[in-house]
């Protein structure tokens, strides 16, 4: 049987480690991330691609209003404007669409 104090130990090491693992999930430069938000920005270019929130999210054509990106595996059109579309679990809204990128915010 495991003593409380080790019970309360491991909690608090997992509990350490999911957190980190949630925040690692935003690793790159063009990712900005909360605990369970962040927000992407990905270069309007053939095959440009960031994984954010365990999920990769991939640019695949945009015009002045509408980008369409691929989410969890899932291809989306979002619109400048428009509220959140659930993709895969997660909420994805359009921020800004500019010649060299596009920015989106995706949370749990």
């Amino acid at each position: 049987m495991i003593s409380k104090p080790r019970r309360r130990l491991a909690a608090a090491v997992a509990s350490a480690a999911f957190g980190l693992a949630l925040l690692g999930g935003c690793s790159n430069d063009n990712v900005s991330c909360s605990l369970d938000e962040c927000t992407v920005s990905i270069a309007r270019e053939t095959n440009a691609s960031v994984n954010v929130l365990g999920v990769e999210a991939k640019f695949l054509s945009a015009d002045e209003n509408t980008v369409t990106l691929e989410v969890a595996g899932e291809q989306v059109a979002l619109t400048k404007g428009q509220q959140a579309v659930d993709v895969g679990g997660l909420q994805v809204v359009l921020d800004s669409v500019t010649q060299d990128e596009v920015q989106v915010q995706i949370s749990r």
